[in-house]
């Protein structure tokens, strides 16, 4: 397993290609080359009442993609957090894994992209703040 620290400064916006022309805008992405990984899982949440995410991923890369409307991504690394306001759907938020993120400041009809290098397994997540400092110092301080 890879022990490297990682820190909120990895987190960053990506644009995507787009093209607009007078039909609208075509935005693609391809893995390994837009984003820095290869997709294994695409996920979307709609229709949002509350707060999502609130966890950490051991070995999860994501992209995060504002489809519809706007929110905001809050990650952290265990000393220092960072937020995002996401609003644009030709860029995507990077989060590299073992940073714990939130998401918020959902409107009802808000739709949320994310795009993830590993197939789900909650086994390979730490579900609350505890966890993930037990899991940092464990992996990135031994």
């Amino acid at each position: 397993m890879n022990r490297e620290k990682i820190s909120v400064v990895s987190a960053s916006l990506i644009k995507f290609n787009s093209i607009e022309d007078d039909r609208g805008v075509l935005t693609s992405i391809e893995e390994n080359k837009t984003i820095p990984f290869e997709i294994k899982r695409v996920f979307y949440m709609h229709h949002l009442k509350m707060d999502r995410g609130g966890h950490s991923h051991l070995d999860t890369d994501q992209i995060i993609i504002p489809i519809s409307g706007s929110f905001t991504v809050s990650v952290n690394d265990g000393k220092l957090e960072k937020s995002f306001f996401l609003d644009d759907c030709k860029f995507g938020l990077y989060i590299p894994r073992r940073l714990f993120t939130t998401l918020f400041d959902f409107a009802i009809d808000d739709v949320c992209l994310v795009l993830a290098n590993t197939h789900y397994s909650m086994n390979n997540s730490q579900r609350n703040w505890n966890d993930f400092l037990e899991m940092k110092e464990n992996i990135e301080d031994a």
